[in-house]
Protein backbone atom coordinates (compact mmCIF):
# COMPACT_ATOMS: atom_id res chain seq x y z
CA UNK A 1 0.00 0.00 0.00
CA UNK A 2 0.85 3.64 -0.46
CA UNK A 3 -0.06 6.75 -0.26
CA UNK A 4 0.70 9.98 -2.30
CA UNK A 5 0.26 14.12 -1.20
CA UNK A 6 -0.94 16.10 -4.46
CA UNK A 7 -2.03 18.79 -2.81
CA UNK A 8 -2.61 20.49 0.73
CA UNK A 9 1.26 19.57 0.61
CA UNK A 10 3.46 22.23 2.44
CA UNK A 11 0.97 24.28 0.95
CA UNK A 12 -3.25 25.59 2.65
CA UNK A 13 -5.17 24.23 -0.25
CA UNK A 14 -5.58 22.41 -3.04
CA UNK A 15 -6.36 18.85 -0.47
CA UNK A 16 -5.53 15.82 -2.50
CA UNK A 17 -4.10 12.55 -0.83
CA UNK A 18 -4.16 9.37 -2.72
CA UNK A 19 -4.29 5.65 -1.40
CA UNK A 20 -2.93 2.85 -3.54
CA UNK A 21 -3.82 -0.56 -2.59
CA UNK A 22 -1.25 -3.56 -3.68
CA UNK A 23 -4.65 -4.86 -5.70
CA UNK A 24 -4.49 -1.81 -7.89
CA UNK A 25 -7.61 0.35 -6.08
CA UNK A 26 -6.76 3.94 -5.97
CA UNK A 27 -8.54 5.46 -2.84
CA UNK A 28 -8.72 9.89 -3.11
CA UNK A 29 -9.36 11.72 -0.17
CA UNK A 30 -10.89 14.99 -1.56
CA UNK A 31 -9.93 16.46 -4.78
CA UNK A 32 -9.47 20.18 -3.87
CA UNK A 33 -8.39 23.32 -6.04
CA UNK A 34 -5.52 25.15 -5.29
CA UNK A 35 -6.18 28.85 -4.12
CA UNK A 36 -4.42 31.98 -3.61
CA UNK A 37 -0.74 30.95 -4.77
CA UNK A 38 -0.27 33.51 -7.79
CA UNK A 39 1.14 32.75 -10.80
CA UNK A 40 1.47 29.42 -9.72
CA UNK A 41 -2.17 28.70 -9.13
CA UNK A 42 -3.31 27.51 -12.84
CA UNK A 43 -0.27 25.52 -13.19
CA UNK A 44 -1.36 23.66 -9.76
CA UNK A 45 -4.85 23.05 -11.18
CA UNK A 46 -3.39 21.45 -13.99
CA UNK A 47 -1.25 18.90 -13.05
CA UNK A 48 -2.79 15.74 -10.97
CA UNK A 49 0.17 14.22 -10.56
CA UNK A 50 -2.10 10.59 -11.04
CA UNK A 51 -4.41 9.49 -13.86
CA UNK A 52 -7.69 10.78 -12.99
CA UNK A 53 -9.32 7.66 -14.80
CA UNK A 54 -7.38 5.29 -13.06
CA UNK A 55 -9.38 6.53 -9.19
CA UNK A 56 -11.91 3.55 -8.18
CA UNK A 57 -12.90 5.95 -5.17
CA UNK A 58 -13.07 9.61 -3.89
CA UNK A 59 -13.96 10.04 -0.13
CA UNK A 60 -14.42 14.12 0.91
CA UNK A 61 -13.78 15.51 4.09
CA UNK A 62 -16.00 18.38 3.44
CA UNK A 63 -17.41 21.49 0.79
CA UNK A 64 -14.65 24.05 1.00
CA UNK A 65 -13.47 24.50 -2.99
CA UNK A 66 -9.88 23.77 -1.77
CA UNK A 67 -10.98 19.99 -0.54
CA UNK A 68 -14.01 19.61 -3.45
CA UNK A 69 -13.26 22.32 -6.01
CA UNK A 70 -11.68 20.30 -9.33
CA UNK A 71 -14.26 17.52 -8.36
CA UNK A 72 -15.71 18.85 -11.85
CA UNK A 73 -12.25 18.23 -13.59
CA UNK A 74 -11.72 14.96 -12.44
CA UNK A 75 -15.04 14.00 -13.57
CA UNK A 76 -14.13 15.52 -16.91
CA UNK A 77 -10.99 13.34 -17.46
CA UNK A 78 -12.42 10.17 -16.78
CA UNK A 79 -13.25 9.74 -13.24
CA UNK A 80 -16.64 7.56 -13.32
CA UNK A 81 -16.99 6.16 -9.45
CA UNK A 82 -18.80 6.99 -6.64
CA UNK A 83 -17.76 10.55 -4.56
CA UNK A 84 -18.85 9.41 -0.62
CA UNK A 85 -20.00 12.59 1.46
CA UNK A 86 -21.90 13.25 4.61
CA UNK A 87 -25.60 14.81 3.51
CA UNK A 88 -24.29 18.14 4.37
CA UNK A 89 -21.18 17.90 2.01
CA UNK A 90 -23.51 17.05 -0.69
CA UNK A 91 -26.07 20.06 -0.49
CA UNK A 92 -23.06 22.33 -0.11
CA UNK A 93 -20.49 21.18 -2.70
CA UNK A 94 -23.73 21.13 -5.37
CA UNK A 95 -24.13 25.27 -4.83
CA UNK A 96 -20.01 25.84 -4.58
CA UNK A 97 -18.93 23.67 -7.67
CA UNK A 98 -21.62 25.50 -9.86
CA UNK A 99 -20.20 28.89 -8.05
CA UNK A 100 -16.80 27.74 -8.89
CA UNK A 101 -17.28 27.33 -12.60
CA UNK A 102 -19.80 30.58 -12.73
CA UNK A 103 -16.26 31.96 -11.59
CA UNK A 104 -14.18 30.40 -13.82
CA UNK A 105 -16.27 30.82 -16.80
CA UNK A 106 -16.46 34.83 -16.17
CA UNK A 107 -12.73 35.31 -16.04
CA UNK A 108 -12.52 33.11 -19.25
CA UNK A 109 -14.70 35.58 -21.09
CA UNK A 110 -12.71 38.54 -19.28
CA UNK A 111 -9.12 37.51 -19.91
CA UNK A 112 -10.06 36.39 -23.93
CA UNK A 113 -11.66 39.93 -24.39
CA UNK A 114 -7.73 41.25 -23.45
CA UNK A 115 -6.26 38.37 -25.46
CA UNK A 116 -8.24 39.12 -28.34
CA UNK A 117 -6.87 43.00 -28.78
CA UNK A 118 -3.28 41.51 -27.81
CA UNK A 119 -4.03 39.16 -30.81
CA UNK A 120 -3.31 36.22 -28.65
CA UNK A 121 -5.09 32.58 -28.15
CA UNK A 122 -7.58 32.05 -25.85
CA UNK A 123 -7.88 30.09 -22.23
CA UNK A 124 -10.29 27.88 -21.06
CA UNK A 125 -11.69 27.69 -17.97
CA UNK A 126 -10.76 24.59 -16.01
CA UNK A 127 -14.21 23.66 -16.38
CA UNK A 128 -17.96 25.10 -16.74
CA UNK A 129 -21.39 25.03 -14.81
CA UNK A 130 -22.36 21.86 -16.93
CA UNK A 131 -18.72 19.86 -16.16
CA UNK A 132 -20.12 21.05 -12.19
CA UNK A 133 -23.35 19.21 -13.11
CA UNK A 134 -22.05 16.31 -14.08
CA UNK A 135 -20.20 14.99 -10.66
CA UNK A 136 -24.09 15.21 -8.92
CA UNK A 137 -25.15 11.64 -10.06
CA UNK A 138 -21.76 10.45 -8.60
CA UNK A 139 -22.75 11.64 -5.02
CA UNK A 140 -23.03 8.68 -2.13
CA UNK A 141 -23.83 10.70 0.94
CA UNK A 142 -23.11 9.01 3.84
CA UNK A 143 -23.72 9.78 8.06
CA UNK A 144 -21.54 10.44 10.55
CA UNK A 145 -20.23 7.53 12.91
CA UNK A 146 -21.32 4.75 10.33
CA UNK A 147 -18.97 2.27 9.28
CA UNK A 148 -19.70 2.37 4.95
CA UNK A 149 -18.52 -0.76 3.80
CA UNK A 150 -17.09 -0.11 0.11
CA UNK A 151 -16.62 -3.63 -0.75
CA UNK A 152 -14.51 -6.27 0.59
CA UNK A 153 -11.27 -4.52 0.78
CA UNK A 154 -12.17 -0.82 2.25
CA UNK A 155 -14.86 0.54 4.75
CA UNK A 156 -14.75 3.90 6.45
CA UNK A 157 -16.62 5.54 8.70
CA UNK A 158 -16.80 9.68 9.27
CA UNK A 159 -16.70 11.70 12.62
CA UNK A 160 -17.45 15.28 12.84
CA UNK A 161 -14.77 18.07 13.18
CA UNK A 162 -16.30 20.32 13.88
CA UNK A 163 -15.12 22.88 11.08
CA UNK A 164 -17.96 23.53 8.85
CA UNK A 165 -21.41 21.78 8.56
CA UNK A 166 -20.82 18.49 7.64
CA UNK A 167 -17.44 18.54 7.65
CA UNK A 168 -15.60 15.27 8.63
CA UNK A 169 -12.20 13.57 9.26
CA UNK A 170 -12.26 10.07 7.56
CA UNK A 171 -10.94 6.96 8.88
CA UNK A 172 -10.23 4.18 6.57
CA UNK A 173 -10.36 0.44 7.44
CA UNK A 174 -8.39 -1.41 4.12
CA UNK A 175 -7.44 -4.87 4.38
CA UNK A 176 -4.62 -5.93 2.34
CA UNK A 177 -2.84 -9.76 2.36
CA UNK A 178 -5.05 -10.66 4.97
CA UNK A 179 -4.13 -7.45 7.57
CA UNK A 180 -6.35 -4.62 8.38
CA UNK A 181 -4.56 -1.27 8.16
CA UNK A 182 -6.54 2.05 9.65
CA UNK A 183 -5.60 5.26 7.90
CA UNK A 184 -7.63 8.47 9.70
CA UNK A 185 -7.44 11.85 7.62
CA UNK A 186 -8.85 14.81 9.73
CA UNK A 187 -9.79 16.82 7.05
CA UNK A 188 -9.99 20.60 8.45
CA UNK A 189 -10.43 20.55 12.23
CA UNK A 190 -12.33 23.08 13.85
CA UNK A 191 -12.19 24.99 17.31
CA UNK A 192 -13.53 23.66 20.66
CA UNK A 193 -16.30 25.38 21.98
CA UNK A 194 -17.13 26.39 18.71
CA UNK A 195 -20.28 29.19 18.74
CA UNK A 196 -22.49 27.25 16.53
CA UNK A 197 -21.22 24.00 15.89
CA UNK A 198 -20.36 20.20 17.79
CA UNK A 199 -17.19 20.00 18.96
CA UNK A 200 -14.45 17.58 17.29
CA UNK A 201 -15.73 13.71 18.00
CA UNK A 202 -12.86 10.95 18.98
CA UNK A 203 -12.15 8.69 16.62
CA UNK A 204 -11.01 4.29 16.47
CA UNK A 205 -7.25 4.56 17.02
CA UNK A 206 -5.15 4.90 13.67
CA UNK A 207 -2.16 2.66 12.24
CA UNK A 208 -1.32 6.22 9.93
CA UNK A 209 -2.62 9.61 10.53
CA UNK A 210 -2.95 12.50 8.00
CA UNK A 211 -3.05 16.05 10.48
CA UNK A 212 -3.76 19.40 8.82
CA UNK A 213 -1.61 22.12 10.24
CA UNK A 214 -3.06 25.33 9.46
CA UNK A 215 -2.46 26.99 12.59
CA UNK A 216 -0.06 24.49 13.81
CA UNK A 217 2.23 27.63 15.21
CA UNK A 218 -0.77 29.97 17.02
CA UNK A 219 -2.90 29.62 19.45
CA UNK A 220 -6.44 31.77 18.98
CA UNK A 221 -6.64 34.86 21.27
CA UNK A 222 -10.02 34.54 23.46
CA UNK A 223 -9.97 36.78 26.14
CA UNK A 224 -11.98 39.32 24.28
CA UNK A 225 -15.03 37.93 23.01
CA UNK A 226 -15.50 37.53 18.95
CA UNK A 227 -18.98 39.76 19.73
CA UNK A 228 -17.27 42.68 21.40
CA UNK A 229 -14.54 42.86 18.88
CA UNK A 230 -17.27 42.74 15.71
CA UNK A 231 -19.44 45.56 17.76
CA UNK A 232 -16.16 47.39 17.96
CA UNK A 233 -15.32 47.60 15.06
CA UNK A 234 -19.23 48.48 14.05
CA UNK A 235 -18.63 51.56 16.41
CA UNK A 236 -16.12 52.98 15.34
CA UNK A 237 -16.68 52.49 11.44
CA UNK A 238 -19.82 53.08 10.99
CA UNK A 239 -20.47 55.12 14.06
CA UNK A 240 -17.83 57.49 15.16
CA UNK A 241 -16.43 58.02 11.40
CA UNK A 242 -19.64 57.02 9.13
CA UNK A 243 -17.95 54.99 7.75
CA UNK A 244 -18.43 51.40 5.83
CA UNK A 245 -17.44 48.49 6.96
CA UNK A 246 -16.46 45.55 4.58
CA UNK A 247 -16.11 42.44 5.79
CA UNK A 248 -14.73 39.52 3.43
CA UNK A 249 -15.94 36.26 4.19
CA UNK A 250 -16.22 32.33 3.28
CA UNK A 251 -19.50 31.58 2.05
CA UNK A 252 -19.78 28.42 4.32
CA UNK A 253 -18.78 28.65 7.67
CA UNK A 254 -17.27 32.44 8.65
CA UNK A 255 -20.32 34.40 6.82
CA UNK A 256 -22.81 31.68 9.02
CA UNK A 257 -21.28 32.66 12.34
CA UNK A 258 -20.83 36.43 11.48
CA UNK A 259 -24.38 36.43 11.30
CA UNK A 260 -24.67 34.43 14.32
CA UNK A 261 -22.48 37.24 15.99
CA UNK A 262 -24.62 40.38 15.31
CA UNK A 263 -28.09 38.14 16.57
CA UNK A 264 -26.70 38.06 19.58
CA UNK A 265 -25.42 41.46 19.69
CA UNK A 266 -29.27 42.20 18.97
CA UNK A 267 -30.97 40.25 21.19
CA UNK A 268 -28.50 41.59 24.30
CA UNK A 269 -29.77 45.14 22.71
CA UNK A 270 -26.04 46.06 21.81
CA UNK A 271 -26.43 46.07 18.14
CA UNK A 272 -26.23 49.46 16.12
CA UNK A 273 -29.45 50.46 14.41
CA UNK A 274 -27.64 50.21 10.66
CA UNK A 275 -28.09 48.55 7.73
CA UNK A 276 -26.60 45.03 7.35
CA UNK A 277 -25.82 43.43 3.77
CA UNK A 278 -25.15 40.07 3.31
CA UNK A 279 -23.60 40.42 -0.56
CA UNK A 280 -23.28 37.18 -2.69
CA UNK A 281 -26.06 34.46 -3.55
CA UNK A 282 -23.53 31.58 -2.59
CA UNK A 283 -23.76 33.04 0.95
CA UNK A 284 -27.06 33.44 1.07
CA UNK A 285 -27.66 30.01 -0.13
CA UNK A 286 -25.15 28.38 2.04
CA UNK A 287 -27.19 30.50 4.84
CA UNK A 288 -30.56 28.39 3.95
CA UNK A 289 -28.42 25.11 3.87
CA UNK A 290 -27.24 25.52 7.15
CA UNK A 291 -30.37 25.77 9.11
CA UNK A 292 -31.37 22.91 7.61
CA UNK A 293 -29.32 20.96 9.29
CA UNK A 294 -30.30 21.84 13.38
CA UNK A 295 -28.81 18.52 14.51
CA UNK A 296 -24.92 20.13 13.58
CA UNK A 297 -25.59 22.58 16.15
CA UNK A 298 -23.90 22.18 19.46
CA UNK A 299 -26.15 22.50 22.87
CA UNK A 300 -26.11 26.38 23.29
CA UNK A 301 -27.19 26.92 19.74
CA UNK A 302 -29.97 24.28 20.04
CA UNK A 303 -31.34 25.94 23.39
CA UNK A 304 -31.34 28.92 21.57
CA UNK A 305 -33.59 27.80 19.00
CA UNK A 306 -36.25 27.24 21.39
CA UNK A 307 -36.26 30.75 22.02
CA UNK A 308 -35.27 32.11 18.40
CA UNK A 309 -36.16 30.38 15.52
CA UNK A 310 -34.02 31.94 12.98
CA UNK A 311 -30.57 32.31 15.01
CA UNK A 312 -29.01 34.08 11.81
CA UNK A 313 -31.09 36.87 11.20
CA UNK A 314 -32.00 40.11 12.75
CA UNK A 315 -33.92 43.70 12.25
CA UNK A 316 -31.40 46.03 9.63
CA UNK A 317 -30.53 42.49 7.60
CA UNK A 318 -30.77 42.64 4.01
CA UNK A 319 -29.77 39.70 1.19
CA UNK A 320 -29.05 41.32 -2.07
CA UNK A 321 -28.88 38.71 -4.80
CA UNK A 322 -28.92 40.40 -7.87
CA UNK A 323 -25.99 41.75 -10.06
CA UNK A 324 -27.86 45.43 -9.77
CA UNK A 325 -28.41 45.52 -6.18
CA UNK A 326 -24.70 44.42 -5.40
CA UNK A 327 -23.88 47.62 -7.71
CA UNK A 328 -26.07 49.67 -5.68
CA UNK A 329 -24.70 48.94 -3.01
CA UNK A 330 -20.89 50.10 -4.07
CA UNK A 331 -22.32 53.20 -4.55
CA UNK A 332 -24.38 53.26 -1.34
CA UNK A 333 -22.81 56.23 0.72
CA UNK A 334 -23.94 55.79 3.65
CA UNK A 335 -22.62 53.92 7.19
CA UNK A 336 -23.13 50.53 6.85
CA UNK A 337 -21.90 46.53 7.40
CA UNK A 338 -21.07 44.86 4.12
CA UNK A 339 -20.20 40.75 4.42
CA UNK A 340 -19.74 39.35 1.09
CA UNK A 341 -17.38 37.21 -0.24
CA UNK A 342 -14.47 35.79 -1.02
CA UNK A 343 -12.87 35.43 2.50
CA UNK A 344 -9.53 36.02 0.75
CA UNK A 345 -10.98 38.95 -1.54
CA UNK A 346 -9.72 36.83 -3.96
CA UNK A 347 -12.55 36.85 -6.28
CA UNK A 348 -16.30 37.13 -6.03
CA UNK A 349 -18.13 40.76 -5.06
CA UNK A 350 -16.43 42.02 -2.29
CA UNK A 351 -13.49 42.55 -4.55
CA UNK A 352 -15.81 45.54 -6.04
CA UNK A 353 -16.79 46.73 -2.84
CA UNK A 354 -12.84 46.86 -1.45
CA UNK A 355 -11.65 48.21 -4.72
CA UNK A 356 -14.31 51.64 -3.72
CA UNK A 357 -13.52 51.73 0.05
CA UNK A 358 -10.18 51.46 0.39
CA UNK A 359 -8.92 55.00 -0.40
CA UNK A 360 -11.64 56.26 2.04
CA UNK A 361 -9.91 56.65 5.52
CA UNK A 362 -13.60 56.47 7.30
CA UNK A 363 -13.52 53.02 5.79
CA UNK A 364 -12.48 49.83 7.13
CA UNK A 365 -11.86 46.05 5.75
CA UNK A 366 -11.92 43.32 8.60
CA UNK A 367 -10.04 40.09 7.93
CA UNK A 368 -11.75 37.37 9.67
CA UNK A 369 -10.48 34.00 8.43
CA UNK A 370 -7.02 32.77 6.98
CA UNK A 371 -5.49 34.13 3.74
CA UNK A 372 -2.88 32.54 1.58
CA UNK A 373 0.33 34.24 1.48
CA UNK A 374 -0.33 35.91 -2.41
CA UNK A 375 -4.11 36.55 -1.52
CA UNK A 376 -5.46 40.14 -1.73
CA UNK A 377 -6.58 39.84 1.89
CA UNK A 378 -3.52 38.18 2.97
CA UNK A 379 -1.57 42.16 1.17
CA UNK A 380 -4.00 43.70 3.09
CA UNK A 381 -3.56 42.62 7.09
CA UNK A 382 0.30 42.37 6.08
CA UNK A 383 0.18 45.54 6.41
CA UNK A 384 0.57 46.83 2.52
CA UNK A 385 0.35 50.31 1.73
CA UNK A 386 -0.65 49.65 -1.75
CA UNK A 387 -2.36 46.67 -3.03
CA UNK A 388 -3.09 45.82 -7.00
CA UNK A 389 -6.92 45.40 -7.77
CA UNK A 390 -8.60 44.22 -11.28
CA UNK A 391 -4.77 45.37 -12.63
CA UNK A 392 -4.93 48.81 -11.43
CA UNK A 393 -3.09 50.25 -7.73
CA UNK A 394 -4.69 51.12 -4.80
CA UNK A 395 -3.60 53.15 -1.97
CA UNK A 396 -4.46 51.51 1.03
CA UNK A 397 -6.06 54.52 2.83
CA UNK A 398 -8.68 52.36 4.87
CA UNK A 399 -8.30 51.18 8.20
CA UNK A 400 -7.62 47.35 8.41
CA UNK A 401 -8.77 45.38 11.25
CA UNK A 402 -7.89 41.75 12.14
CA UNK A 403 -10.27 39.34 14.68
CA UNK A 404 -8.00 36.15 14.53
CA UNK A 405 -10.20 34.67 17.25
CA UNK A 406 -13.28 33.86 14.37
CA UNK A 407 -11.23 31.34 12.56
CA UNK A 408 -13.37 27.99 12.17
CA UNK A 409 -9.41 26.24 11.47
CA UNK A 410 -8.53 24.98 15.40
CA UNK A 411 -5.13 26.43 16.54
CA UNK A 412 -2.19 23.87 17.88
CA UNK A 413 -3.83 23.27 20.92
CA UNK A 414 -6.76 22.09 18.99
CA UNK A 415 -4.91 19.95 16.93
CA UNK A 416 -3.03 18.17 19.68
CA UNK A 417 -7.02 18.00 21.59
CA UNK A 418 -8.10 16.15 18.72
CA UNK A 419 -5.08 13.62 18.48
CA UNK A 420 -5.36 12.81 22.19
CA UNK A 421 -7.90 10.13 21.74
CA UNK A 422 -4.81 7.93 19.98
CA UNK A 423 -2.06 5.66 21.50
CA UNK A 424 1.08 7.49 20.01
CA UNK A 425 2.99 4.41 20.51
CA UNK A 426 0.45 2.77 18.21
CA UNK A 427 0.92 5.43 15.42
CA UNK A 428 3.61 4.30 13.03
CA UNK A 429 3.35 7.59 11.27
CA UNK A 430 1.45 11.02 11.06
CA UNK A 431 1.77 12.92 7.96
CA UNK A 432 1.50 16.98 8.34
CA UNK A 433 -0.65 18.44 5.49
CA UNK A 434 -2.74 21.56 4.72
CA UNK A 435 0.10 23.81 6.49
CA UNK A 436 2.97 26.38 5.23
CA UNK A 437 6.15 24.49 5.76
CA UNK A 438 7.88 26.84 8.37
CA UNK A 439 4.31 26.23 10.51
CA UNK A 440 4.65 22.72 9.76
CA UNK A 441 8.15 22.26 11.03
CA UNK A 442 6.97 24.20 14.35
CA UNK A 443 3.93 21.79 15.21
CA UNK A 444 6.32 18.66 14.34
CA UNK A 445 7.85 19.42 17.33
CA UNK A 446 4.81 19.82 19.22
CA UNK A 447 3.56 16.63 18.08
CA UNK A 448 7.02 14.97 18.98
CA UNK A 449 6.88 16.10 22.43
CA UNK A 450 3.26 14.44 22.84
CA UNK A 451 5.07 10.84 22.05
CA UNK A 452 4.23 10.64 18.51
CA UNK A 453 8.07 9.24 16.75
CA UNK A 454 7.58 9.63 13.32
CA UNK A 455 6.18 12.84 12.17
CA UNK A 456 6.90 13.19 8.57
CA UNK A 457 5.69 16.65 6.27
CA UNK A 458 5.48 15.28 2.53
CA UNK A 459 6.15 17.17 -0.29
CA UNK A 460 4.01 17.62 -3.45
CA UNK A 461 3.28 14.64 -5.62
CA UNK A 462 6.04 12.63 -3.32
CA UNK A 463 4.86 9.13 -1.95
CA UNK A 464 5.41 7.11 1.03
CA UNK A 465 4.85 3.16 1.15
CA UNK A 466 2.87 2.15 4.19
Amino acid sequence: MKISFHGAARTVTGSKHLVRLDNGKKILLDCGMFQGLGKETLALNSEWGFEPREVTHVILSHAHIDHVGLLPRLVKDGYAGKIFCTPQTEELAKILLLDAAHIQESDAIHINRIRDKQDRPHVEPLYTEDDATEVFSLFQSVKYEEEYKIDDDISFMYTDCGHIIGSAAIHLKITENGKDTRISFSGDIGRYNDLILRSPATFPQADYILLESTYGDRLHNMLTPATDKLLKFIQETCIVKGGKLIIPAFSVGRTQEILYLLNRLDTERRLPKLNYFVDSPLSIEATEITKHFPECFNDAVQDLLKKDEDVFSFPGLHYTRSAEESIALVALDEPCVIISASGMAEAGRVKHHIAHAIDNERNTILIVGYCEPHSLGAHLRNGNKQVKIYGEEHEVRASIGIIESMSAHGDYKDLIHWTECQDPAKVKKLFLVHGEYEVQVAFRERLMQKGFKDVEIPEIHSGVEL
